[in-house]
């Protein structure tokens, strides 16, 4: 959610990273409305409250001839501030509604358009090459018998898969470095609940126009989360923090469920695009002075890892119509898949600003004793979709595939994964 102050002294900027987004600034004007009609509302609700409040002082110092007048105004003066009462909390609805779709105000540098229009920061690692006809992911994992895309279906239907031997351990090896990465550097490891309620769900913003992305369940009210995120931010919804000491890292470690709702046809092949997956997802509260820092400390680390992973890569600054409503910027780490000869997503990380922990009601107490609203940060470390980056870009030419040496220990010191012998 916006700052409410920075509404009533600033709606320009508000409406500068709306047009940013491609998103609507008459909502911004909307907002202002009910904004100055609320506390207008209020104002007369808290006057009537108070000469409610000097009666009643009055009625019980009053001579008794005089007290049936004024019972009676007091009564009167009641109903009154009960009407007032309601209209104020009616405005207040009303403003919540409209400043809730309001998305978060992007910070300054972020370009703008929509999903096209990234900035390239740069390019990192050498794209692989081969002197021979190179296998998509798909092929090799069916050579490898490590893939199983045939009963996944069989079973869940379109999207789903096994991952078998070797492959179920490379992704756990994965995640595993990555946990590893993500303790050293403070995150403390969680694994989270993937069912949560919807007031956490909204309050991370994923129920907005991408809420049919979603998989929720009616009969208990709850919804499968698309990323650890959800509820890691949630994890101290309605508390103040000690950040007296620095920011609060965790890693949280959880299995992934999208809907993948208006992608028919993109990346039916493999295991790109899934609506179930495993992720490491690093999330950060701070203090939002430090909280662009603290954002690069998170694309360093993952970045770090995709090194260790010997992925080429590119980092991009996603344009403000591609960011989604949290984040105020956000940059993408894309591997190079030689299949695709192109780049695709393997991580993000968000600046959410405050955004989220207003929704969530999580604040610090600053050196003053006062509290303030905390930043909220997260990334991705590693996902499911990683064994196609590197899977392909490992490949040999009979069809097995070198491991990164960062994730052989992982793997009992294997260096190779090598085709099934079929007898």
């Amino acid at each position: 959610m916006i700052d409410l102050n920075l509404l009533r002294e600033n709606p320009a900027a508000i409406k500068a990273s709306q047009r940013a987004r491609g998103a609507s600034e008459s909502l911004v004007d909307e907002a202002a409305a009910a904004d100055e009609a609320w506390r207008a509302k209020l104002i007369e609700f808290e006057n009537l409250r108070a000469e409610q409040n000097a009666l009643s002082k009055e009625v019980s110092t009053a001579p008794k001839e005089e007290k049936g007048a004024l019972v009676a105004k007091a009564q009167e003066l009641g109903s009154r501030v009960k009407a007032a009462e309601a209209a104020a909390n009616e405005a207040s609805e009303e403003l919540n509604t409209l400043v809730w779709k309001i998305e978060n105000v992007v910070i300054d540098g972020v370009p703008a358009g929509g999903e096209d229009d990234f900035l390239v920061i740069r390019e990192v690692g050498t794209k692989a090459t081969f002197d021979f006809e190179p296998r998509d992911h798909v092929a090799l994992g069916e050579l490898l018998d490590i893939i199983d895309l045939e009963r996944g279906t069989k079973i869940s239907g379109s999207r789903f898969y096994f991952l078998k031997g070797m492959g179920a351990r490379l992704e756990l090896a994965l995640m595993n470095l990555a946990l590893d990465l993500a303790t050293k550097a403070d995150f403390t490891a969680l694994i989270t609940p993937t069912l949560v309620r919807p007031e956490v769900m909204a309050g991370t913003g994923f129920l907005g126009e991408h809420a049919d992305e979603i998989y929720y369940l009616p009969a208990d009210d709850l919804y499968l989360t698309g990323t650890s995120e959800v509820a890691l931010a949630g994890y101290h919804r309605d508390e103040i923090l000690d950040l007296s000491n620095g920011p609060i890292r965790y890693a949280g470690w959880s299995t992934c469920y999208r809907r993948e709702a208006g992608s028919h046809g993109k990346d039916t092949r493999g295991i790109l695009r899934v609506h179930q997956f495993n992720k490491l997802e690093m999330f950060s509260y701070i203090d939002p002075d430090q909280a662009e820092q603290e954002h690069l400390k998170l694309l360093a680390l993952e970045e770090q890892m995709l090194q260790a992973c010997g992925l080429a890569y590119r980092v991009i600054d996603t344009a403000a119509g591609d960011l989604g409503s949290s984040a105020a910027r956000k940059y993408d780490s894309e591997a190079w898949v030689p299949s695709q000869n192109t780049y695709r997503e393997l991580t993000s990380s968000s600046n959410c600003t405050t955004f989220q922990a207003r929704r969530l009601n999580v604040r610090y107490r600053k050196e003053d004793g006062k509290t303030a609203t905390a930043a909220t940060l997260n990334g991705t470390l590693a996902t499911t979709r990683w064994l196609v980056a590197i899977l392909e870009t490992h490949q040999q030419a009979d069809g097995s595939v070198l491991i990164p040496e960062a994730l052989r220990p992982y793997l009992g010191g294997a260096e190779v994964i090598s085709p099934k012998v079929r007898g």
